[in-house]
């Protein structure tokens, strides 16, 4: 695999992975909780979003792309491996 084509899809895995994780996180009922949708807005706290979004934000884009990288390495390691061991030096044979 060429080095721009994985580069390419690590991008757009912590992309993907961004998008999934702030749209998670502000589903979930602990989060619209924080931001109102209570009875006339009692609880709201918007200092949830202050801490939590920033996290949430990089752990989307962090974990996606470490998982595909270390899935690019492993890949490339395992076919170097099978190219060492198919092809035989011509020095050996003489």
């Amino acid at each position: 695999m060429k080095r721009d084509a994985v580069t390419g899809g690590g991008c757009l895995v912590s992309a993907a992975g961004v998008v999934g994780a702030v749209w998670l996180w502000g589903a979930s009922d602990r989060t619209q909780r924080h931001l109102g949708n209570e009875f006339e807005n009692n609880g709201q706290d918007f200092g949830a979003v202050l801490t939590e979004l920033p996290f949430v934000f990089l752990a989307g884009a962090v974990v996606p792309a470490v998982v595909w990288g270390l899935g690019a390495w492993l890949l490339g390691r395992h076919r170097r491996a099978a190219s060492a061991t198919s092809s035989t030096p011509s020095d050996l044979h003489a």
